[in-house]
């Protein structure tokens, strides 16, 4: 038995010395295969997160009304569609909590596992659904229950992966390979929007009938090859220390909520701006391009495919950057071009212009949906202590997502009805929620290269 175990009632221990003082236990050195893994793990659990919410979204605007709400009248059958769209945001935050109690007690690698099985094997789920002329008022009760499934087990994966990754990587190597986990939502994105663009070329018979079933099925694949690469990852070191030491804690979103609020706090502002803006370029100014502009709908699958792949490279990037400038002076940097991009991209939305379209959406997607986040999958797991870093991370981001992309596309579009169509206050929302972000990160400390295994948040003040 361990002789000098932490209680789970107590303080987590603040470092009263420097990180370079013998009491501070050394952080373990990477091991490369354990990194790889880890990185490839990351990259393809996020895609498959992001397939997931991707060929939803897409069956939610395109099919799932005439299949799952066919008495409704067009307009309420897609409102219907997209309210089982958003109860995925809602239940991400529900999953946070849930594993996040598990991720610090657990470990890292038992909850990708669990959350990669949930979200897998719900997306399954919804391709064998019956339809409403086949079941009824049950159909869309099972895919209602199938969405909070995948919302459930998406609100810990993003998180989880990040929290993995930074903790196996070396110092110095941290930013470069956690923006993996952005990587592979954009490959994620990119994938879900070609299995849409291939199963638009069947005719509409097949697509209504088994076409959309192919694809929620295909899900399988990614899934079953993810499984094998998590089954396979080391548990990262920090953890394996915590397991050793007995230090685990009994109730890690408790010890974060009284102990680590201040870390958790100053992460969910830093995104709940960034999140606003990710959301209103994948979501909102899709229908804001076809709807006002009168670009042609064939199109905007397009440039969105393009501003994702050149998202997925930013985050490298940007990731990369980070390591060596450090977290808070490219993180700043990305939030003060936001502040300013929102009036210059809608500017250039309104040209028309297939090319100032492009140029603008993939502007967007490379600061805001993924090179910014890029940057978080280091910087926030570097915040927190090791006692409840999982929990952290998760309950930070996670809970800023509700509040800022979960409903910004609705704040948009009520904003620019409104508004008589006006895309001024849409940009002054866009602006001002990215400026929070940006205050809350020049309150924040720079972390690049922050020992891990400290149970200080770094927050806290080392004393010397």
């Amino acid at each position: 038995m361990d002789s000098n175990p932490t209680p789970a009632t107590a303080r987590p221990p603040s470092p009263a010395t420097s990180p370079s003082d013998p009491s501070t236990p050394a952080e373990p050195p990477a091991d490369p295969r354990a990194v790889r893994r880890a990185a490839l793990a990351g990259l393809i659990g996020t895609a498959l997160e992001q397939y997931d919410f991707v060929i939803y979204g897409t069956a939610s605007a395109l099919i799932f009304s005439d299949l799952f709400f066919p008495n409704a009248s067009p307009s309420v059958g897609i409102l219907a569609s997209f309210s089982t769209y958003a109860v995925g945001f809602a239940a991400r935050p529900l999953g946070g909590l849930f594993f996040s109690r598990y991720g610090d007690r657990l470990g890292r690698k038992w909850v990708l596992v669990a959350t990669l099985l949930l979200m897998g094997g719900s997306t399954l789920a919804i391709g064998l659904l019956p339809t409403y002329n086949e079941v009824g008022l049950f159909a869309p009760i099972l895919l209602l229950i199938c969405r909070m499934g995948q919302g459930f087990g998406a609100g810990a994966e993003q998180s989880g992966g990040a929290t993995l990754l930074t903790e196996t990587a070396a110092p110095g190597r941290r930013g470069r390979l956690s923006s993996l986990v952005m990587t592979g939502a954009a490959l994620g994105t990119a994938l879900g929007a070609v299995a849409w663009i291939l199963a638009q070329r069947l005719p509409d018979d097949a697509l209504m009938s088994w076409g959309w079933r192919l694809i929620f099925g295909s899900s399988l694949l990614v899934t079953v090859i993810a499984l094998v690469l998590r089954r396979k990852l080391n548990e990262s070191p920090v953890f394996t220390e915590l397991k050793e030491q007995r230090e685990r804690p009994a109730s890690p979103v408790k010890e974060v909520f009284r102990y680590g609020r201040k870390p958790m706090l100053l992460a969910l502002f830093m995104n709940f701006g960034v999140s606003t803006q990710s959301y209103t370029y994948q979501v909102f100014m899709a229908s804001y391009l076809v709807s006002s502009v009168g670009v042609d709908k064939d199109f905007v699958p397009q440039v969105l495919l393009i501003g994702a792949l050149c998202g997925g490279l930013a985050a490298i990037c940007f990731g990369t950057l980070s390591d060596r400038l450090g977290r808070r002076p490219v993180y700043s940097t990305i939030a003060a071009a936001l502040v300013l991009l929102p009036a210059p991209t809608f500017i250039a939305l309104n040209t028309g212009s297939h090319v100032a379209i492009t140029v603008a959406i993939v502007i967007g997607f490379i600061l805001a949906c993924h090179g910014s986040v890029g940057v978080q999958m280091s910087y926030f797991p570097e915040l927190f202590g090791k006692r409840y870093r999982y929990a952290g991370v998760t309950l930070g981001r996670e809970f800023s997502s509700l509040i800022g992309g979960g409903v910004a596309p609705l704040i948009c579009s009520a904003l620019l009805t409104a508004f008589s169509g006006s895309w001024i206050p849409v940009a002054i929302y866009m602006s001002l929620v990215t400026a929070i972000s940006l205050v809350a990160t020049r309150m924040s400390p720079e972390t690049l290269d922050r020992d891990l295994n400290t149970a200080a948040d770094s927050t806290e003040p080392v004393q010397r």
